[in-house]
């Protein structure tokens, strides 16, 4: 199964207002592990870079102006996407930005049920939660300390990681990778056993969720089930 991990960084928040799209990156995945490729793309908006948008990405007019406009880069993104499902933090703007533009050069929307948001998989995982991409990497463990300003292909290498971790981490199938001359011959399955990990998983409550549990423990009692663990 081939998915591609997506982000971009934009001009502003609405294609119809004449925002676009000035970076696109990518990742793949198959079975749910990196395969090394990716795709990674500045894009020339043709239009001024509003100061808010510099303040989050860092993409100024100078810098993207000897880049390629979208048309001449589509084919590639195109290409390189496939018809693989795509891995989005909050799909409806990235999937809005990148029909919008693949409008703008008369090539066939993607359609939205491609899409995968792990935005509403946290959601619904971790309800009443902190759901951003800092706010996951925070939960998950995972270190992302070089992302002081948004950048697409690192925001999508470490949504990877994220994604992963939100469908039940790198093995979501339980596969123990083993070949398929010793899985037919039964070769080395009775040599492994389980052993306990060298170093445990991190917690994954956060500071607030952990207060609030003993919180509503306090409110029990003192012949509280909870305090007897």
């Amino acid at each position: 199964m081939r998915e591609i991990v997506l982000d971009t960084e934009t001009t502003g928040f609405e294609p119809e207002q004449g925002d676009r799209i000035v970076e696109i990156g990518a990742v793949e995945l198959f079975n749910h592990v990196p395969t090394g490729k990716t795709y990674h793309q500045y894009i020339n908006p043709e239009r001024a870079m509003p100061q808010e948008a510099f303040e989050v990405h860092g993409l100024g007019d100078d810098f993207l102006g000897d880049k390629p406009v979208f048309a001449n880069v589509a084919q590639a993104f195109v290409d390189f996407i496939g018809d693989a499902k795509l891995v989005i933090h909050n799909a409806a703007f990235d999937m809005k930005f990148l029909n919008a533009e693949l409008s703008w050069v008369k090539r066939a929307p993607i359609p939205f049920d491609r899409a995968v948001d792990t935005l509403m998989i946290a959601r619904r995982k971790f309800p009443g939660s902190p759901a951003s991409l800092d706010a996951l990497c925070r939960r998950f463990g995972i270190d992302n300390s070089s992302r002081t300003l948004h950048g697409a292909l690192l925001d999508s290498e470490i949504l990877a990681e994220v994604y992963l971790e939100l469908i039940g981490g790198k093995q979501p199938d339980f596969a123990l990778n083993v070949s398929q001359d010793k899985s037919a011959t039964g070769e080395g399955a009775a040599e492994w056993r389980p052993e306990p990990r060298p170093t445990p998983l991190p917690a994954r409550l956060s500071e607030s969720e952990k207060a609030a549990h003993a919180a509503f423990v306090e409110k029990l009692g003192d012949a509280a089930l909870w305090k007897r663990l």
